[in-house]
C-alpha cells in the first residue's frame, strides 16, 4: 500500500460520513491516535514507539491539545 492511498481512503470516508475531505488526511489518523493515547493517559515513550515521533516536543503539542479543557476555570460551562 502507497503512502498516498491512505490519505485517499481517509478523505473518502471523511466525506462519506459528512465532513470536508480537504481538512482529512493520512496524518489526521496519527494525530488522532497521539490525542486518544493522552486522554486515556498512556505514556510518552509507549505514544513514541508506536508513532514513531523522534522528538517528545511534537508529541507534547498533540497532549496539550488532549489536555485543553482539564482544570479549566470554565469547565463547569464548557
Amino acid at each position: 500500500m502507497d503512502p498516498s492511498d491512505i490519505a485517499r481512503i481517509v478523505k473518502r470516508y471523511a466525506e462519506a460520513v459528512g465532513l470536508d475531505p480537504s481538512e482529512y488526511s493520512g496524518h489526521s489518523l496519527r494525530a488522532g491516535f497521539v490525542t486518544s493515547a493522552a486522554i486515556h493517559r498512556a505514556r510518552l515513550d509507549k505514544i513514541m514507539e508506536v508513532t514513531r515521533h523522534t522528538s517528545p516536543r511534537t508529541v507534547l503539542r498533540y497532549i496539550r491539545q488532549a489536555n485543553a479543557f482539564e482544570d479549566h476555570a470554565g469547565a463547569a460551562f464548557l
